[in-house]
């Protein structure tokens, strides 16, 4: 499974979430996670169809969009996610 993060330094919602996702790493360190900024990172973005609401968290299996969070989102919420796919 694969955990893919799209913020931004300007976003509060992010850094939120980036606090959220060090406690998912280290509760599940066997996924692979990337991380791209959405003003340094545009080109590789591109391929993920994001718009502007952020941060975006798209959870990935066997190479398929399984989940797209938009918006502040609790380790609850990811933990239970991750749990119902792994």
């Amino acid at each position: 499974m694969k955990i893919i993060i799209i913020n931004a330094i300007w976003c509060p919602a992010c850094i939120i979430l980036n606090k959220t996702m060090k406690k998912i790493e280290a509760d599940y360190p066997d996924l692979e996670y990337l991380s791209y900024d959405y003003d340094l990172d545009e080109e590789e973005i591109k391929k993920y169809e994001v718009g502007r609401r952020l941060p975006v968290l798209i959870v990935y299996k066997d190479d398929q969009e399984i989940k797209r969070l938009i918006g502040e989102s609790s380790y609850e919420e990811i933990s239970k996610l991750i749990e119902e796919n792994i």
